[in-house]
């Protein structure tokens, strides 16, 4: 069946005539890209969009500026770009995610919508492209080889600034309240899932906090790799075609829109040709990512049962667990969570092969790196505030069951050590294990200490942090 003429307008590039939708913004080339890649459905989310029309609106007030473009045009440009920005045309950016590698394809989408937003602003009809042109006038003193990766840069920065790292910042404010909260109980600490001696139940928690700040001081440092801008390198990196400014007068508009401190690439052939802080960038949120799954996955182990498990900690309520066994709750947050992280370390395997598929001047992968990049900085943001609002900020403690755990344990025979020797200390704790006896229990059997004596060496207050240096030269020659 042959689309109705009034369904359709008659656009032309150098390949000739394209049947583009009537009132679509985008123009011939956007169409040629949908007829090209219908792939997967996916598209480029918001962040990045207002990053390629901050792009596009700083370029035409900085062609302005250096008197390439007319003051009524770049108005119209202006205002087009200023509306992408806010999302008012994000269903016009049509392309697949999975287009050419350099994302010339989602360039032009953009080009062509502002384009011919400009023109009817202008009073011209779409597809006219009189008085402003997608290449000649939007497009001015830029190549999709810097502006895509440059837009991805923008794009990553303002969403981790934004979202990811106040959620890293308030779960790791929480981690530490709890750990602070948490001091005064002591538990059995565990290496190789087997009982070790005592700990705080406090100082598992200001470990776990701990890993969330190292996790964020290791995005700050990355973000600065992200901050160096492609613009004006153009096609290969030698700025043919742009004026020797542009590129700092655009990134100082982006800087003062934005409020973040890009700055222009110190070697253009690097910044196009790599794209190694993309990597970087993607390696430290996996990064991030392995170390929530270990926090996470312990808030399962410590709040398994709640009768037959470990259940030091009590999780609060979310949800009902199963649809056959009444009354069972699952630690679902932290699971959540731990899909997340899944989902981030595959990215960044993607990511990581996109990344070495640059070939001389230009990577062709970008609108891969770009979508899983943002896709997990989105996720990880979204998870972790989940993670640390629904499950650690309503976290409790069951002091009973940590106090009654650690006097159960065999571990308590190594403080006995410095007093009778490792040889007789693991004796003893075979047979409390044997006899299903506790340490105590042994020890008092065989009288090899007063009671006073023995509640001083099995204290576990004695047991979590270094003995003084005293105390350390006595043990010595106890053991000689």
């Amino acid at each position: 069946m042959v689309p109705s003429k009034n369904l359709y307008r008659i656009e032309r590039d150098s390949m000739g005539p394209v049947r583009v939708p009537k009132e679509a913004y985008y123009g011939a080339q956007t169409q040629r890209a949908v007829e090209n890649f219908p792939v997967s459905g996916w598209r480029f989310g918001r962040e990045f969009l207002y990053a390629l029309g901050l792009i596009k609106y700083a370029s035409a007030k900085t062609n302005f500026e250096l008197g390439l473009l007319g003051k009524r045009m770049v108005k119209a440009i202006e205002q087009a770009s200023q509306e992408v920005m806010e999302g008012r045309w994000d269903k016009q950016f049509v392309v697949d995610i999975f287009q050419t590698g350099s994302g010339t394809s989602t360039n032009m989408n953009g080009n062509e919508v502002i384009a011919n937003r400009a023109n009817e602003i202008l009073g011209s009809k779409r597809g006219d492209y009189r008085p402003v042109h997608p290449n000649d006038h939007v497009n001015l003193g830029q190549s999709s080889n810097d502006v895509f990766p440059s837009a991805i840069h923008i794009a990553s920065v303002t969403l981790l600034q934004q979202k990811f790292l106040p959620a890293l910042r308030d779960l790791h404010k929480t981690l530490r309240d709890k750990g602070r909260e948490f001091h005064s109980i002591l538990k059995i600490g565990r290496t190789h899932l087997q009982d070790a001696t005592p700990i705080r139940l406090g100082q598992e928690f200001g470990g776990y906090a701990r890993q969330v700040e190292l996790g964020i001081h290791r995005i700050q440092n990355a973000i600065k790799s992200l901050s160096e801008l492609p613009l004006g390198g153009t096609a290969v990196g030698t700025g043919i075609n742009t004026h020797p400014l542009f590129a700092k007068k655009v990134i100082a508009i982006v800087n003062k829109k934005t409020g973040y401190r890009f700055s222009e690439a110190v070697d253009h052939f690097e910044a196009q040709g790599a794209k190694d802080a993309l990597v970087e960038m993607s390696g430290t949120l996996k990064t991030v990512a392995v170390s929530l799954i270990k926090i996470a996955n312990d808030i399962r182990w410590l709040g398994s049962g709640p009768r037959c498990g470990i259940g030091e900690i009590h999780l609060q309520d979310t949800q009902p667990g199963s649809s056959i066994m009444p009354g069972k709750v699952n630690p679902v947050i932290p699971e959540s969570l731990v899909q997340v992280c899944a989902q981030v370390i595959g990215n960044d395997s993607a990511i990581t092969l996109a990344g070495l598929s640059g070939n001389f001047e230009l990577n062709v992968m970008m609108p891969l790196i770009a979508y899983n990049l943002l896709q997990s900085i989105h996720l990880l943001a979204n998870a972790v505030n989940h993670f640390s609002n629904r499950c650690i900020q309503g976290l409790k403690a069951d002091r009973k069951r940590c106090e009654e755990m650690v006097e159960k344990s065999l571990a308590l025979a190594t403080a006995l050590t410095p007093k009778i020797g490792y040889e007789k200390a693991t004796r003893i704790a075979k047979k409390a294990y044997v006899q299903d006896k506790t340490i105590r229990q042994v020890v008092e059997e065989e009288g090899l200490f007063s009671k006073e004596e023995l509640n001083l060496l099995l204290d576990p207050q004695s047991m979590i942090a270094p003995m003084k240096l005293t105390k350390k030269k006595k043990v010595s020659q106890r053991i000689k």
